[in-house]
């Protein structure tokens, strides 16, 4: 479904007190109208309101999962790691001195191009997108170095990344303060709560190291938690497109098989052991850090999906199949778009 066409509307519950839309639907930062799926219960029921401030929340340790069911070993190790986060982890200052080479890189090595701006909903919002790559996916990075560069502090946006990368010594140092946490429950809806955006690309290994092949193809996985994290905090979704991240290293191969063979699931939570063709190794597996080609990167935020804030929608598993399709839709046809305008790979 494009961007532009109605959202599906789920019915509602009956037998609920209220017969209401609840809050109503906000409006997105440059004047175009939203459109809000039914709603049977006001916003924040047992959640309490996000406050508006970007960067005076109160810090909150993320209480994670990890250490109670993640269990021993190694995946265990990681996932303690990773989430070990706060709000106040971020470090403006530090991203705002590193702004001069990150800008050379967004506009004259990416050559990157954002559009969608004026649909943004206030905040806090949930955005979902996809990334490519490999474990560094430069479309990722320079997404939110760019959303960094438009609003400052005024508007913070953490982005999330894998498990193993947050735990990473130095280089999970350097993402905590560039305002990066991993994915987990606790991690999102404290962010969330706080009133921050947050940006989530629930496909993580298996859509970033897709073969080159399928590089204009939306990979979510099947993964539908992020519908319900939106329900459950009360925030809408807002599907980002993005074309030529693929074509920053080419995955030649995505080694599923090889992965499991290997145990990397448990190991380290990854379903993917990819055989890659970049900078400076040439065929390697893209575990391996490369260098990124210099190809040009397009994103476009969409319109916003406003769900049923309902907490009992988060178990209703037809609303959130709906909604899911939903995004998955919104973002392919939003990648098809920007594809559309690649006249050649690298090059764009």
């Amino acid at each position: 479904m494009a961007a532009g066409e109605r959202s599906r509307r789920a019915p509602a519950r009956k037998g609920r007190g209220g017969n209401g839309t609840g809050n109503g639907s906000r409006r997105t930062g440059g004047g175009a109208s939203t459109r809000k799926t039914t709603t049977t219960a006001s916003r924040g029921s047992g959640r309490g309101q996000a406050s508006r401030n970007g960067g005076g929340a109160t810090a909150q340790k993320s209480s994670s999962s990890g250490a109670d069911d993640s269990g021993g070993g190694l995946a265990g190790l990681i996932s303690r790691r990773a989430n070990d986060w706060s709000l106040e982890s971020v470090d403006p200052g530090f991203v705002r001195a590193q702004r001069h080479v990150w800008n050379l890189f967004q506009d004259h090595y990416f050559r990157m191009d954002t559009e969608g701006w004026h649909r943004l909903p206030d905040p806090p919002a949930l955005i979902v997108g996809v990334h490519a790559a490999g474990i560094f996916p430069a479309d990722a990075w320079m997404f939110g170095l760019h959303w960094f560069r438009r609003f400052g502090q005024q508007r913070i946006m953490h982005g999330t990344a894998h498990e193993a990368l947050m735990a990473t010594p130095v280089v999970g140092t350097y993402f905590r303060k560039m305002g990066v946490m991993s994915a987990s429950r606790e991690t999102v809806s404290a962010a969330l709560e706080a009133g921050r955006d947050v940006i989530v690309y629930p496909g993580g290994d298996v859509d970033s190291m897709r073969p080159w092949r399928e590089r204009d193809q939306v990979k979510l996985a099947g993964r539908r938690g992020f519908v319900k994290q939106a329900i459950l905090s009360g925030v809408p979704i807002v599907p980002l497109a993005t074309s030529g991240g693929m074509d920053t290293m080419f995955t030649l191969t995505e080694g599923r098989g090889l992965a499991r063979l290997l145990g990397l699931n448990k190991l380290a939570r990854t379903e993917a052991l990819p055989l890659v063709l970049g900078l400076p190794w040439g065929i390697a597996p893209g575990m391996l850090p490369f260098l990124p080609l210099p190809a040009k990167i397009r994103t476009e935020l969409l319109d916003p999906i406003f769900l049923d804030d309902d907490p009992e929608r988060a178990e209703d598993d037809e609303y959130v199949d709906a909604m899911y399709a939903e995004v998955e839709q919104r973002i392919q046809a939003g990648m098809d778009r920007l594809a559309a305008r690649r006249s050649f790979p690298v090059f764009g």
